[in-house]
């Protein structure tokens, strides 16, 4: 078949500058284009060709100036002028895409991808909501939580809805304690910040109230561990190192914290995965409902413990011991209690890890994912 994926308009495909959508795509369109014909429709960005093929996708970039309404101009001048017929348009986290889709697409059966609440009435109007399920064949989305939360404004989308959990490059993220090169990198950027005997507790993430890492480091004066390291990992945006006021105030706890508390600044997409390498304990301190964020899958593939917050879809990733939850994510007590537990028994943690690792290599492989969604589409 032929297949369009639309990506969003917000960062570009490849994933040059991040995004979980955007490595989401990455990682499953060298799987899916061995079995169809793959063009993926995105924004430009001023490092990346108009339009080019490479290993047989094609990618076509529209300008989107970070806004919807301008890249839903381009995504439409796209397939008024194209002389392609698209068997399946596959639109990624934006709902109000379908509508203009359909309307210059009519014959194409059109899949929507969910990594976020987009169908919330604050984001998106109940009529164009309701006109946008009608048109769709099949929801994907990436937790239950998504499902659920698209139930509770559309309990008639139900039938439509389907889950697949997101994947990770095994490779890239691996166990330092089973790759030697991973290990390398670990003893080398350990070096490099001058944490060669600490217990790294790793936060990795865009650096915003709503992701919470001020709780954890607010947590790091409740420690019992005097050899224990906290490093964040992340900017106010994706390639941005802007020091916004948020990004100050993470930092000025950072100097006041009794332990060493390490901000990194944002740091390519290509390289965050030496940081996992690096680190001991991974955690995820969303305060809001995170639909179920992908780091989850990046820090069990490096055999890492997590803690995670009971927010949105996040406690769907703790199986077979490989996490522990945090109940209240805004209290740094309990942040520290549960840490506090892990690193007093690292065998016991790193034990976690590996479950999580096992765990990774059994559900989450692109593989898998890849073949979800053709299972998906190749259902008639």
């Amino acid at each position: 078949m032929n297949i369009l994926m639309i990506c969003t308009e917000k960062l570009p495909v490849p994933n040059i500058r991040g995004g979980a959508i955007q490595t989401y795509i990455c990682g499953v369109a060298s799987l899916l284009s061995k079995h169809h014909r793959i063009t993926i429709l995105g924004r430009t960005d001023p490092d990346l060709p108009l339009d080019e093929i490479v290993d047989g996708i094609r990618y076509v970039r529209v300008d989107s100036e970070g806004l919807l309404d301008v890249y839903s101009r381009g995504v439409i001048s796209f397939l008024e002028h194209t002389t392609e017929h698209f068997d399946i348009i596959h639109i990624f986290n934006r709902p109000r895409l379908v509508l203009p889709v359909r309307n210059v697409a009519p014959f194409s059966r059109i899949i929507l991808s969910m990594h976020n609440d987009m169908f919330n009435p604050y984001k998106l109007h109940s009529s164009e909501g309701n006109a946008a399920i009608e048109q769709l064949e099949r929801i994907i989305t990436i937790s239950n939580y998504i499902g659920t939360a698209i139930c509770d404004y559309y309990p008639h989308a139900a039938h439509k809805l389907k889950t697949i959990y997101s994947g990770v490059d095994l490779d890239r993220f691996a166990p330092w304690m089973e790759s030697p090169s991973a290990l390398r990198a670990r003893e080398s950027l350990r070096a490099e910040y001058n944490l060669q005997n600490k217990k790294i507790i790793l936060f990795v993430g865009r650096l915003s109230r709503n992701k919470g890492p001020h709780v954890l480091v607010r947590a790091m004066s409740k420690l019992n561990h005097s050899d224990a390291a906290l490093v964040v990992v992340g900017g106010a945006w994706y390639s941005d190192n802007t020091i916004s006021d948020y990004v100050a105030y993470v930092r000025a706890l950072a100097e006041r914290a009794p332990l060493p508390v390490i901000t990194t600044g944002y740091v390519q997409a290509h390289d965050v995965h030496r940081w996992f390498y690096a680190g001991d304990v991974f955690v995820c301190t969303s305060l809001w409902q995170e639909p179920l964020a992908r780091v989850h899958y990046e820090a069990m593939a490096a055999g890492l413990p997590f803690l995670t917050t009971a927010r949105g879809g996040n406690p769907e990733i703790i199986v077979n011991n490989n996490g522990l939850l945090v109940t209240n994510p805004e209290d740094p007590s309990e942040y520290a209690e549960k840490l506090n537990t892990m690193l007093s028994d690292m065998n016991r943690a790193r034990q976690m890890g590996i479950n999580g690792r096992r765990l990774a290599e059994r559900n989450f492989t692109w593989e898998r994912v890849a073949n979800d969604i053709r299972s998906v589409w190749e259902q008639r």
